[in-house]
């Protein structure tokens, strides 16, 4: 992949021009070639596999939209293929001039693109690129590098704890995203060549269909029994996968011994850090990934063009896919404050009965 202008959509350089034009316009009427309204679908994947589709992206994306004074419709496809294409269409007769979506797996979303596409509505790959498919932009944060936090964080976890050759488990997220295996390549990056040396020994690495944490705990149990009840620490590409690994953990009194990744910053995660029994979490500024997407949907539903800067190939379609990739940022028990602190999540939600006397531990007034 290419990269430039990494700070561009976090300081809405994307926004000069587009947003001004869309806030001052009375009527609400499109611009630059396209007469229609502009108007905005969104298609988020579900709601049990992270807090964050919910909780976070659908909040800034209205936030962001509200601030562009568009015309919305978020929608959740709660994991289903058929209730997203449903929702698709939906969208595409109510009259959206662009649609932007987050897969469940890249079959069904090149589906809607390219109907998308052959009715005249711009689009937009939000969060994971669909492989094959025809988004006019992708949105997401560069995730290999998340991948490549979370294995340093295991790392440094595992040798802050003195850990000698430390028997490791993967729980991948699901094989059907190809988020997932950005995040494997990144954190393969930093714990192969541990694995190739011997200084570390990989026992176990399984994927975990549509990251359904249910599926991920009884996958890990198995890892467990499989290993002896040996395994020092577990690489978790996310908190929901990561608490699902913890709850075994617990049950084996295993907890806060036993290092464990995770990613999103969701409030469990960060309440897991604080109290001992995760190590880590990867935290996605999903306001500006959210203002970012939101900036570019805008423009597209004016009919305008926006220069990301940056590319991203499309290993199955072939093509280069312009791009806005953010910058992650790894979080440990000593700057979880920095979480709460940009407004991503409240001090009510991480630091409620138990964990007030932690989160003051922790420096979170």
């Amino acid at each position: 992949m290419r990269k430039g202008f990494l700070t561009f959509a976090a300081v809405g350089l994307l926004a000069t021009g587009s947003m001004a034009a869309c806030g001052n316009n009375s009527d609400n009427t499109a611009t630059g070639g396209n007469d229609k309204k502009p108007k905005i679908g969104v298609i988020l994947p579900d709601s049990k596999s992270s807090a964050r589709w919910e909780g976070a992206d659908r909040k800034f994306l209205e936030e962001a939209f509200k601030a562009a004074n568009v015309d919305y419709d978020i929608q959740n496809a709660q994991g289903d293929k058929n209730a997203f294409q449903t929702i698709a269409d939906q969208m595409i007769t109510s009259g959206v001039t662009a649609l932007m979506i987050v897969n469940l797996d890249s079959g069904t979303g090149k589906a809607v693109l390219d109907k998308a596409k052959s009715q005249g509505v711009a689009t937009i790959d939000y969060d994971r690129l669909t492989l094959g498919g025809s988004a006019q932009y992708y949105v997401s944060f560069d995730n290999e590098a998340v991948g490549k936090l979370q294995g340093e964080g295991l790392v440094k976890c595992l040798t802050d704890k003195g850990a000698k050759n430390p028997a490791i488990a993967y729980l991948n997220g699901s094989p059907t995203d190809n988020n997932a295996t950005l995040f494997k390549n990144g954190y393969d990056s930093v714990l192969k060549p541990k694995f190739d040396s011997k200084e570390y020994t990989k026992v176990a690495d399984d994927s975990v269909p549509d990251w359904d944490n249910t599926q991920a705990a009884t996958i890990f149990e198995q890892q467990l029994t499989k290993a002896g009840g040996k395994i020092d620490g577990v690489l978790a590409a996310n908190d929901g996968l990561g608490n699902a690994a913890i709850s075994v953990l617990k049950k084996n009194k295993l907890n806060g011994k036993v290092p464990v990744t995770g990613q999103d910053a969701t409030p469990q995660g960060l309440q897991n850090i604080l109290a001992g029994d995760q190590c880590m979490t990867v935290y996605k500024a999903i306001r500006d990934e959210a203002k970012a997407a939101a900036e570019l949907a805008v423009a597209l539903a004016k009919g305008e063009k926006k220069e990301t800067g940056q590319t991203v190939k499309d290993p199955e379609g072939g093509r280069d896919v312009d791009s806005v990739l953010l910058t992650p940022k790894a979080i440990y028990k000593e700057n979880v404050k920095d979480v709460i602190a940009d407004g991503f999540v409240t001090k009510d939600e991480v630091c409620a009965g138990a964990y007030a006397k932690l989160c003051a531990d922790a420096g979170i007034s």
